[in-house]
């Protein structure tokens, strides 16, 4: 669908054991994807060569992302953690203009309040700094039916509340789709028939601070 990112699901088909690819859309704040529950029967598991990577990558053309996707387990070094997304967060550019334009001279009870512009400038990055809602970007072991098999996941800061005082918290507001392969089997045992299909999934690429 053009109107939103997918996600996929996997469901059983009546009467059978054999799950089935669905895809649907879905809203940002479904995402992260949950992990996907596979069949544990090896038997539709791709075979040593139906993973041959340079056809997989011929098949997945220009949806191949670097950026997002590889093919062997990263260093988990790659991941950017909490207090390592705070830190660069210190001198990013100019402030967003919401905060520009907020009025810190008026009180709830109508008199002003005299603040030097060096004040609040420092109480405006303050504040900044308080309710900066990162991307934190892991890898996640999609696992042998999905190729490449590693994603770049993001997730939103969580660890605590983004406002001020305290209530909301930080919640995906935009998402970009990266297209993988996925090895989805239709039929019986020996009579199915597996092959490597082209699937979306949905990654944050944004989070705010909301209610």
């Amino acid at each position: 669908s053009p109107r939103s990112p997918c996600l996929i699901t996997l469901l059983l088909q009546p009467g059978s054991c054999q799950p089935y690819l669905r895809l649907r859309p879905s809203p940002s704040d479904s995402l992260p994807v949950k992990d996907i529950i596979e069949h544990p029967d090896p038997e539709y598991d791709p075979k040593e060569q139906d993973l041959d990577e340079r056809t997989l990558r011929k098949k997945l053309g220009s949806n191949f992302d670097p950026s997002f996707m590889s093919v062997a387990a990263p260093a988990q070094a790659n991941n950017l953690s909490a207090s390592d997304a705070l830190h660069r967060f210190k001198g990013l550019g100019p402030l967003p203009n919401e905060l520009k334009k907020l009025d810190l001279g008026e009180t709830p009870y109508g008199t002003r309040l005299k603040m030097g512009k060096k004040a609040r400038r420092k109480f405006l990055q303050w504040l900044w700094a308080y309710t900066y809602c990162p991307v934190l970007y892991t890898w996640k072991d999609l696992g042998l039916r999905f190729w490449p098999r590693y994603i770049k996941e993001g997730n939103c800061f969580a660890e605590k509340s983004c406002s001020f005082p305290e209530g909301m918290s930080c919640k995906p507001v935009k998402s970009v789709t990266k297209t993988f392969l996925r090895w989805y089997c239709q039929g019986w045992s020996r009579q199915k028939y597996c092959t490597w299909i082209p699937v979306q999934y949905p990654v944050i690429s944004e989070c705010k601070c909301s209610c």
